[in-house]
């Protein structure tokens, strides 16, 4: 499955109401951080497919949710389970922070 990608106005349905745990890249066009990561969300996103559900959120474009979550830096990456943050992994270092998030979650 695709990377999908969440909005302000998306984000409380497709997000917070899924029934599946969902990892969500808060990200900007303009950080070379950011692009470091998104090869990686993609890579988790086919990996686990129907396990968890993987998007994006472009903070620029979508300021109420990267505030309602005080996203202060990017990449910020957190997930979500049953409409709950469970976890969260800000700045780029590396794959293994991102494949031990979602490991804690699928069953």
């Amino acid at each position: 499955m695709a990377v999908q990608n969440f909005t302000d106005q998306t984000f409380n349905e497709e997000v917070l109401k899924s029934d599946k745990p969902v990892m969500v890249d808060f990200f900007a066009d303009w950080c070379g951080p950011c692009r470091m990561v998104s090869p990686i969300v993609e890579e988790l996103a086919q990996q686990y497919e129907g396990k968890i559900l993987v998007g994006k959120l472009d903070v620029d474009a979508n300021q109420k949710v990267a505030s309602d979550y005080r996203v202060m830096s990017i990449p910020t990456v957190i997930l979500f389970e049953k409409g709950k943050e469970v976890a969260r992994q800000a700045g780029f270092s590396g794959r293994d922070p991102y494949i031990k998030m979602v490991e804690s979650v699928v069953k």
